[in-house]
């Protein structure tokens, strides 16, 4: 650890892993430590035992749970749009990145079934008051369609939609009049007439906003969101929505996986003791008595909160529920978004509600897990959950955390640690193995003399290595035959074969192993 580096970063969060992974592929130079001994901080996917531990140490899962390997939930709920992530001015487009660094081949998604926004309507002479759920329409013929209008107000709602489609800020001819740069949201909005509750569906299910702060902003910003979710519409399904297979921890783990295969230095268990300053300006950082130097440290606002950097801006509470039913009135859909919108339950933010289950390989398939989310916004939080827990239905456990109180669980997850630039794996009596039944660390390789060879050649640039042990049939899980290539499931070990070259070229052909974690 005592060497000069270009870069630290400290903490394995998706934003800390995604700035490693690009500027270990720009040449430079990184260090990337953590406190705790798994990857993704509080974006990581953790099995029901570890859920257990987080939530309610000491207790043991119901056995009618089943198998760890079975479980991959998320403490941070997300889903990523099919052409970009939210929000857009802290990530970017998550998944242009994914593609440009090649990331997403050590992931798979699938596409979530709908998008829904809750409305409450008020009571009439023949009904009474009462909130439901709507989908979300994304064009003017769903529009036209929809259930959350009324006849005019989808006319003029399908103006709207068709105007923000073609609005071009270097086209006056599309702008009608309106600037986007210098005109805000609700003036917008009043352009084609809308109603309250249908700029409530609006800005919030579509424009994917926070709270109404955007409709003070410049209307462009409004246009851009409504036209991303438009677009993200039919890319790779028929809602807007992706999520990966086994859960979010895939993400920062392959920015993980990017940045080692680059040169990266990776050190689990490993705190900041102390962000070394000299003259005002940071040179480097500290961990028990080795230190570790550089002009610049990224870091978790954890990591800094001793140096009065940080200030506290809010509190989110999250809650994790296991289902044994699909959400009522979402069409049984066994994945989807559920949005409800300040207005509609007197707030000041949104809630959201995020349902996943075994179609994304994340519980048992009796069981659903549906993740609700907020800003707290008074002194008694888990209330603030009720109108997001009325439309669940009835919940089979829960578990209820509020924002930084899982940063300070070190030792709760266990995973299998990333080898360095040079090292071999190890077997699995001197490695922890997550029992889930993730398939990842995929390699590549063509074997000369079949599985108990002792040379291995890389399919794409051939080189050899050689390594002094057999592969152990005992490590051998399972064979079968995926997409006209041979499969083979892995507990264990390679020998001493490069960990980099491996990871270099993951994309061969013939051989694929895929180590069990």
């Amino acid at each position: 650890m005592n060497e000069q580096y270009d870069v630290i970063v400290c903490g394995t969060g998706l934003k800390e892993c995604i700035l490693s992974g690009l500027l270990s592929v720009k040449g430079k130079k990184v260090l990337h430590i953590d406190r705790n001994d798994y990857y993704g901080g509080d974006c990581a996917s953790v099995n029901i035992t570890n859920l257990y531990k987080i939530f309610r140490d000491g207790k043991e899962p119901p056995k009618e749970y089943g198998h760890n390997r079975d479980w991959n939930v998320d403490l941070i709920p997300k889903f990523i749009m099919a052409n970009g992530i939210l929000p857009l001015n802290s990530l970017g487009n998550l998944v242009k990145i994914l593609l440009y660094t090649r990331v997403s081949r050590y992931l798979e998604w699938k596409c979530v079934e709908g998008s829904y926004v809750y409305q409450f309507h008020k009571g009439g002479m023949f009904s009474s008051a009462k909130g439901q759920i709507h989908k979300v329409p994304a064009s003017g013929s769903e529009a036209i369609k929809s259930d959350l209008m009324g006849l005019m107000e989808k006319r003029r709602c399908r103006n709207f939609l068709i105007y923000v489609n073609k609005y071009d800020q270097k086209d006056p001819k599309t702008m009608d009049k309106f600037d986007g740069q210098k005109q805000t949201g609700a003036e917008l909005f009043k352009k084609f007439g809308l109603e309250p509750n249908t700029i409530d569906f609006i800005g919030h299910a579509m424009g994917l906003f926070l709270n109404d702060n955007y409709l003070n902003e410049p209307a462009i910003n409004l246009i851009e969101r409504i036209n991303l979710y438009a677009d993200s519409m039919g890319r790779y399904g028929d809602t807007p929505f992706l999520y990966p297979i086994y859960g979010l921890g895939g993400i920062p783990e392959g920015f993980s996986r990017l940045a080692a295969i680059h040169g990266g230095t990776y050190m689990l268990r490993t705190n900041a003791d102390e962000i070394l300053m000299e003259s005002g300006k940071v040179v480097g950082i500290r961990s028990g008595t080795e230190t570790a130097k550089a002009p610049m440290v990224i870091c978790d606002p954890s990591y800094v909160l001793n140096l009065d950097r940080v200030k506290k801006v809010g509190q989110v509470i999250r809650s994790i529920c296991i289902l044994q039913h699909p959400i009522p009135n979402t069409k049984d859909s066994n994945s989807c978004q559920i949005i409800i919108p300040q207005k509609q339950v007197n707030r000041k933010s949104d809630i959201y509600i995020a349902l996943v289950s075994s179609g994304h390989a994340v519980c048992p398939k009796e069981f659903l897990i549906a993740m609700i989310s907020t800003n707290i916004e008074t002194s008694n939080p888990e209330n603030e959950l009720k109108p997001a827990l009325e439309l669940l239905g009835p919940v089979k456990e829960m578990f209820t955390s509020v924002n930084s109180d899982l940063n300070l669980r070190s030792k709760t997850c266990t995973s299998l640690s990333l080898p360095g630039r040079t090292t071999g794996f190890s077997s699995p009596k001197a490695t922890t193995r997550r029992a889930t039944s993730r398939l990842r660390w995929m390699m590549c390789w063509s074997c000369t003399r079949g599985l108990r060879a002792k040379r291995w050649i890389c399919p794409t640039c051939r080189r050899t290595r050689k390594t002094n042990n057999h592969l152990p049939e005992t490590y051998i899980r399972a064979i079968h035959i995926a997409t006209s290539q041979l499969v083979v499931h892995f507990y264990g070990v390679l020998g001493s074969v490069s960990y980099t070259h491996l990871r270099a070229h993951e994309t061969g052909r013939n051989l694929v192993c895929r180590l069990l974690l």
